[in-house]
């Protein structure tokens, strides 16, 4: 008979539902019901909802539906973590549906939801060396430490959640409003953050615009954020990022911009490849 079960990644924003079978991605959906959008006490309906439309079946969930704002916190597991350990203390909300635990540290503390999968993932297709530094970017960046295949220590930087509050409630907003593009002035302000003089530098981006010397400063303002938070991370190794190419290839420049090596990965696949796993020592 054939092993066919739904995954879901179910984040704060976005919600992504696979169709599996036999280790076989046969269908996917997206929409922006994250658990932001899902009230308390509506998540049976959601899920029922999803069995609808995709077939009555087993379910294995991970991400931020699994905490304190989702459906319901299952624990965490402290690092070092593989994925024995994440089955072991799986969250199983009834006989056929399980919430994947997130990953702790303790010093210095930090957690993850979601991401565990993913990087779990990519050294088990192979898209990430055993003994990695993994940089998995968005509103909150996770740079991961693989030794061994297993996640050893993490770090999470605020680098976008930086960005968008300074473009939505500081004096530099209206000078930061337009897309941010991998060109010089994003290069520029990369070299900049890694001076380490992030304030004064954010600040610059004021006075040029007063000045009537302003450049892309949108531009200019990621790259200071990013640049700082790459200078601080990275080492002589490549580095995957798990990451799609808009946003993956502005740290992969970033990180070229200041010596390093790094390549893009499809998070998708390393999500299903870490699922798969899961579901395997689940069975």
């Amino acid at each position: 008979m054939a092993d066919r079960f739904l995954a879901i990644d179910w984040g704060t924003t976005n919600r992504r539902v696979y169709l599996i079978e036999d280790g076989q991605c046969l269908r996917t959906e997206r929409d922006h019901r994250g658990v932001r959008a899902t009230p308390q006490g509506s998540y049976e309906a959601e899920l029922a909802g999803i069995r609808q439309r995709f077939g009555d079946l087993p379910v294995v969930m991970a991400g931020m539906v699994g905490s304190s704002i989702g459906w319901q916190a299952a624990p965490y597991v402290e690092a070092p973590a593989n994925f024995a350990r994440l089955t072991a203390a799986i969250l199983r909300m009834d006989e056929r549906t399980v919430i994947v635990p997130g990953v702790c540290q303790k010093q210095p503390a930090d957690v993850m939801r979601g991401e565990e999968v993913q990087v779990l993932g990519a050294v088990a297709a192979g898209m990430a060396a055993p003994d990695s530094l993994l940089c998995h970017p968005g509103t909150h960046c996770k740079w991961t430490r693989m030794q061994e295949g297993v996640i050893a220590s993490f770090t999470t930087a605020m680098t976008g959640e930086l960005f968008a509050l300074l473009r939505e409630h500081s004096i530099l907003g209206p000078s930061i409003a337009n897309a941010v593009a991998d060109n010089d002035a994003f290069r520029l302000g990369v070299i900049e953050g890694a001076k380490g003089d992030l304030q004064a530098a954010l600040f610059g981006i004021r006075a040029r615009t007063m000045l009537g010397d302003a450049i892309d400063e949108s531009s200019f303002a990621s790259g200071l954020l990013i640049g700082n938070d790459v200078s601080r991370r990275i080492t002589d190794d490549p580095i995957p990022i798990l990451a799609d190419e808009t946003v993956g290839g502005l740290y992969r420049s970033a990180i070229e911009t200041l010596g390093g090596t790094a390549s893009i990965i499809d998070s998708h696949a390393c999500f299903l490849a870490g699922i798969l796993q899961i579901r395997d020592h689940l069975s």
